[in-house]
């Protein structure tokens, strides 16, 4: 998912919504898995309760593991978020040192930061870029 730094999503890929959705069973659909092992199990060695209590804990130690997962998910992408937007304004060198300007605006996305300089350059948010309130002065002299 990428966002802006004012906020707004700029593209959104709903991958991790989607695969949480798909994984995530309630307790209705334990109920019913429940029920049917309880109607298809042999009668000469039936399941045994805490056999199946333990199952309901598992059930629900996942879904909570889940509903987890997304909360950090979303306190991670509020501070890759913060983070962005305190780059604006600053002049940044990309790590290779081959783009190089004041920053105009910051996409987060899942996996790092870009930001995008007045000119239209693209820096990626990595270790070994140089960040600076202000461009630094032409240390070069003249003879």
């Amino acid at each position: 998912m990428a966002v802006d730094a004012t906020g707004s999503a700029t593209s959104t890929t709903s991958t991790t919504s989607t695969a949480a959705k798909s994984a995530t069973l309630n307790y209705d659909n334990f109920l019913q898995l429940l029920i049917a092992q309880m109607k298809n199990q042999d009668p000469t060695d039936p399941v045994d309760a805490s056999e199946q209590m333990s199952q309901l804990a598992s059930f629900s130690q996942v879904e909570q593991t889940i509903q987890t997962n997304t909360k950090l998910d979303s306190l991670l992408a509020s501070s890759s978020l913060t983070q962005g937007s305190s780059y604006i304004g600053k002049y940044m060198t990309s790590a290779d040192g081959t783009v190089k300007g004041t920053i105009a605006s910051v996409k987060v996305y899942s996996d790092g930061i870009v930001a995008t300089t007045t000119d239209g350059g693209n820096i990626l948010v990595q270790a070994g870029i140089t960040l600076s309130d202000s461009a630094p002065a032409d240390t070069s002299t003249s003879s």
